[in-house]
């Protein structure tokens, strides 16, 4: 019986451990010939489409780094195996915005039989025009799965073996290298039909086509040499971790094995980012946060509702500016006392549940170009009954000055023990300093801090509160369906956006730049981290007990039995249990026996490390 467009196919039915292998003898489907279709009948027209210019949603080729996602080691050449297929089936929100390539034939990401294999560049051509793919929030996408599909199209490259290399970086620039040169090799039939590449080809080809005033675009995706990116944004050095919407070899959230299989995988994910996100992912997770971020901009631009902001914010001119962040996430750990460990059985780690989106979305961000102001001016700017959104420069007393509690990182990473500190920091800081010891801050009055000088913005607001509403949604969705693929590629795309805040050179692109906000990303951080200590103030009086190790938004304590510091809350910023350990004889000697803090955090690892070998 022959197969129609739309028409399911029979394999996507099955379950996953049933899916035939790439050994397994599959007979391609009977279906009608894509490729005999006349062109002109394959001309996009979709009015959807032709609403999108060029330059309102075009993804530059990435290049920004991705440090917020716990990297880890891993092998290139295999895929990890997947979540257990109990999750629901893909839906169609993303057919019509992308397709999926196998060495098999093509389908939409809900499981439909399109067409049969592409064996060359020329069908692919008509693959992409044929099927008029509209964008949805990215340009449309084509993913080629498996390493067959990219033999048919004569994408083939031979870097070497890992094993003939010392360092992993050495294969991957190699590879990466070919791969751009055998791109531009065998796209020749697309570029004289008339497409053109928007940056270099690598492991997704942009495109772009003009046919009068309409311009259509497609992102390729070659997901068999994803790898070649993963050092370069997904990771550092030899290590890697999540590779966006593929997931993660190593913690077991990547593609399956086999190409049938991955692709109906790959299909659900896609369905489920454009259902829950509203948007195709990105290239990286930090630019499928930014595509978010552009589409609530259209909306409120069509709609005339809502903060829209169309311009970067760099960091002013800044007289004295610290290395480094402007506010750094605190890392922090201390030797703790004999007494402190007698009665103790357990280390424990908590840390902020989305710590970083929680922020995002209740604080008030500043835009517009700032005012400069000095003395007075500055310092009446301070005591405004809402203090405007900005940077201030102030000195920070010495920290010995004042009454802290020794067994905590001092309120600012900027602070000093022994001497005042002049610094800039952020209105969240400002405000923070000023608030009770008991409540994370020192009790500072105004005049205490000494403001010299300030830059102000005119404008400030929820920027950020749709776009958090969106992924909070999306991630409890992910959490409450065991989804754990989604639920970390959630978590890399805020955490990627917030952490590409920093750089203009992520952002380079005009209809990219006003994404460059390093001053939201320094408020998120300070934020964070005032958060976190007015947590550990809390703990403190309610059960005696103080951490001996903070690192961004986690605190580790030693307890005794029974006693429990986590929320009772499952909103977003509250303390949540991280990490467990059983307080043994060997890390209690280390602990007593520690020398410095370095020695502490040894021991700290060394627990939480025994611990995880134990469940595996």
């Amino acid at each position: 019986m022959a197969l129609k467009k739309g028409e399911q196919f029979t394999l996507f039915e099955l379950e996953t451990p049933e899916f035939a292998t790439r050994s397994d003898e599959v007979p391609e489907p009977d279906q009608p010939s894509l490729f005999d279709v006349d062109d002109i009948a394959s001309l996009e027209t979709d009015s959807d489409a032709s609403a999108l210019s060029a330059t309102d949603d075009s993804v530059s080729p990435p290049d920004e780094r991705s440090n917020d996602v716990e990297p880890e080691p891993t092998h290139v050449s295999e895929r990890g195996a997947t979540e257990p297929a109990t999750l629901p089936p893909a839906g169609e929100s993303a057919d019509g915005h992308a397709v999926i390539v196998t060495a098999a034939g093509t389908y939409t990401p809900s499981g439909h039989t399109l067409t049969g294999p592409v064996d060359s560049i020329e069908k692919l051509d008509k693959l992409i025009r044929w099927a008029t793919l509209t964008p949805l929030g990215a340009p449309a996408q084509i993913w080629i799965v498996g390493i067959e599909a990219c033999e048919m199209l004569g994408w083939i490259i031979d870097p070497g073996s890992e094993d003939d290399v010392d360092d992993m970086e050495i294969l991957r620039t190699r590879a990466a290298e070919e791969l751009t040169a055998i791109l531009h090799a065998t796209l020749t039939p697309m570029l004289t039909a008339g497409w053109e590449l928007r940056g270099e080809p690598g492991h997704v080809v942009h495109l772009s086509r003009t046919t009068g005033n309409f311009t259509s675009m497609v992102d390729i995706f070659i997901e068999p040499y994803v790898w070649t990116y993963w050092n370069k944004d997904f990771g550092w050095g030899n290590r890697v971790g999540d590779m966006g919407i593929l997931g993660s070899p190593t913690a077991g959230t990547y593609l399956p094995d086999d190409d049938l299989p991955a692709a109906q995988e790959l299909g659900r994910r896609l369905a489920w980012c454009a259902q829950h996100l509203g948007v195709l992912p990105g290239p990286t997770p930090a630019r499928t946060g930014a595509a978010i971020v552009d589409k609530i901009k259209r909306d409120r631009t069509r709609s005339g509702k809502g903060i829209v902001v169309t311009v970067g914010g760099p960091v002013p001119p800044l007289d004295g500016e610290p290395r480094g962040d402007l506010e750094p996430a605190v890392g922090w750990t201390r030797i703790p006392a004999l007494e402190e460990l007698a009665d103790t059985t357990q280390l424990v780690s908590i840390d902020q549940r989305a710590a970083y989106l929680a922020s995002a979305g209740m604080l008030e961000f500043g835009y517009g170009k700032p005012r400069h102001l000095r003395g007075e001016n500055a310092l009446d700017a301070a005591r405004q009954s809402k203090t405007p959104f900005g940077l201030w420069r102030v000195t920070l007393p010495p920290g010995d000055m004042l009454a802290l509690p020794p067994a905590l990182p001092l309120p600012h990473p900027h602070m000093l023990a022994d001497q005042p500190v002049q610094t800039w920091i952020t209105t969240v800081s400002l405000d923070a300093l000023q608030t009770s010891i008991a409540d994370g801050g020192i009790g500072a009055e105004l005049d205490d801090l000494d403001i010299t000088e300030a830059w102000v913005y005119p404008e400030q607001g929820r920027a950020l509160d749709k776009w958090a509403k969106i992924l909070r949604e999306a991630r409890k969705v992910a959490v409450d369906t065991g989804d754990i693929a989604m639920k970390r590629f959630i978590g890399a795309c805020y955490k990627g956006y917030i952490g590409r805040m920093v750089n203009p050179d992520m952002w380079t692109a005009k209809q990219m730049q006003h994404h460059h906000q390093p001053l939201w990303r320094a408020a998120i951080i300070a934020h964070c981290r005032w958060r976190g200590r007015r947590v550990a103030m809390r703990i403190a009086r309610e059960t005696g007990r103080w951490p001996l190790r903070t690192v961004t938004d986690s605190w580790v304590y030693p307890l005794p039995p029974g006693v429990d510091i986590a929320d009772d809350s499952d909103a977003l910023g509250k303390m949540t249990l991280e990490k467990h350990a059983p307080l043994t004889e060997d890390i209690t000697v280390m602990l007593t026996d520690a020398r410095d803090t370095h020695e502490i955090n040894l021991a700290l690892k060394a627990a939480f490390t025994d611990e995880d070998e134990g469940n595996i």
